[in-house]
């Protein structure tokens, strides 16, 4: 009897990985061998679960691009009511209020597992603006300002954990390896807020911390993404000031 279980886990777990895969790049789309690659599914393995998908209608293909997206039921499912919205309601006035201060892109994370997923975003009136992340997109905790911040909240054998887990996957992000994200997590512990200057993307700084929502880990954390020639020494104060205040508003309330 346990052998059919077995099985059927497993293909759960697999149609999962690839429906986290094809999500992470939701703009773009995703190509079989992307899929492959990121899953360690085979060919005809990966491509049976994405035709049943497909059936499903929880991925779209693309004949030209030959290119996978999320399909129609998954934005269907995500409008079913959840706790993640109401979170994502409670937290919306503060990322606001962070862009409108900052002037820069503002997000809500959250964590999923080993991975970080952007639940909102409030752009920012900089006239050099950010957009690394799409709501909707993941990342492995530690690609990020946020995702750093909520690794960092986690105990060091937990850290180490994730870090081994996420290391294979952290290729696509030349300027990152583990050592430099235990570097930033270090920084992190101490001062309280977790940076990533062009380690995502070319030409971008992130500032990020986590929020008051009384769970250890964290699970939520908020960020902003701003064009590194803004990141000054006095910017960065001032927008560590404006983290501190909100998160205090956020807490007092």
């Amino acid at each position: 009897m346990s052998e059919p279980k077995q099985e059927g886990t497993q293909a759960i777990r697999r149609a999962a990985a690839v429906l986290r895969r094809v999500a992470a790049d939701a703009d773009n789309g995703t190509n079989l061998r992307e899929v492959c690659e990121a899953t360690d599914l085979s060919r005809s393995t990966a491509h049976r679960i994405m035709k049943c998908l497909m059936e499903e209608q929880l991925l779209d293909y693309n004949e030209n691009t030959r290119r996978y997206t999320v399909g129609n039921l998954v934005f269907e499912l995500g409008l079913a009511t959840t706790s993640r919205q109401t979170e994502v309601m409670k937290w919306r006035a503060l990322i606001d209020e962070l862009a409108r201060r900052c002037g820069a892109t503002s997000y809500l994370l959250a964590r999923s597992g080993y991975e970080s997923v952007c639940l909102y975003k409030a752009e920012g009136s900089s006239v050099l603006r950010a957009i690394p992340v799409e709501v909707g997109q993941r990342r492995p905790l530690g690609v990020g300002a946020a995702a750093t911040a909520l690794l960092a909240d986690t105990s060091e054998a937990e850290t180490e954990r994730i870090l081994a887990a996420i290391a294979p996957h952290l290729a696509a992000h030349s300027r990152l390896d583990t050592a430099q994200i235990r570097h930033n997590i270090a920084e992190g512990r101490k001062t309280g807020f977790t940076e990533s200057r062009d380690f995502v993307a070319d030409n971008v700084y992130g500032l990020g911390m986590v929020l008051p929502t009384g769970q250890h880990p964290a699970m939520l954390a908020m960020s902003i993404a701003t064009h590194t020639s803004l990141a000054t020494p006095q910017n960065i104060a001032a927008w560590k000031r404006h983290f501190d205040d909100l998160r205090q508003q956020a807490s007092a309330g």
